[in-house]
């Protein structure tokens, strides 16, 4: 398993989002936060797929996380057509709908992501595909498994693609070498310490990144 952080994090009690201080006596209350809206997109739809025990996983981290509130996007529930079309049909329209307004509503994502002949999911392509603004600056984490590699090759594609599309990926990630055997049958990781410092530490940099690019678009609007 790589666990790719570069250094050490706050305990998960501590958040991003939360004061490390107390107003002096006093003074006014700092005003209220409200939590990024996070949409965590499940990338894998094949049969017998490993994704959900990641995602369980993953979702686990994002509750003791003051920062978020999480969604979870599962590409198994979409059959997006794989031919792009400016004027899409009502069939693809009603599926663009169980997508498309959760993706605008976000303020940030995580992609769970498998590797794949060493790319990404092609319905994970085409979720992406299909949407522009949607994406546009706003931060992205990636959580990869898969062999020896862990997803990573994923999702340094993935890296590319969400350039293209004005996102803002963050540095670390949470990688699952041979994932299978970090897991028991209960979808309980074994050894949690250090994926879960790895996740602690890629969701406080997509919360400094989603703070930050909500405050700048509500401040003036992005223009690609």
């Amino acid at each position: 398993m790589d666990l790719n952080t570069a250094q050490p994090t706050a305990p998960e009690s501590i958040s991003a989002l939360e004061s490390v201080a107390a107003p002096e006596s006093g003074a006014a209350p700092e005003p209220a936060v409200a939590p990024l809206k996070l949409a965590v997109i499940l990338g894998s739809t094949r049969e017998g797929r490993f994704g959900p025990v990641v995602a369980d996983w993953f979702l686990s981290r994002t509750d003791r996380h003051a920062g978020f509130s999480a969604d979870l996007v599962d590409l198994a529930d979409v059959e997006l057509p794989s031919a792009l079309s400016f004027r899409p049909g009502p069939a693809a329209q009603a599926q663009l709908a169980k997508v498309s307004p959760r993706l605008a509503e976000a303020d940030a994502f995580v992609v769970i992501t498998p590797e794949y002949n060493h790319s990404f999911p092609a319905a994970l392509k085409s979720l992406i595909d299909w949407h522009y603004g949607e994406w546009q600056a706003k931060p992205v984490g990636f959580v990869s498994y898969g062999g020896i590699s862990g997803g990573l090759r994923a999702v340094e594609q993935l890296r590319q693609v969400f350039a293209e599309m004005h996102a803002v990926t963050v540095r670390d990630t949470v990688s699952f070498h041979h994932a299978g055997t970090h897991f028991d049958d209960e979808g309980r990781h074994r050894d949690p310490s250090a994926a879960e410092s790895a996740a602690a530490a890629m969701l406080d940099q997509l919360a400094w990144w989603g703070l930050a690019l909500r405050d700048a678009k509500s401040a003036r609007p992005y223009g690609s």
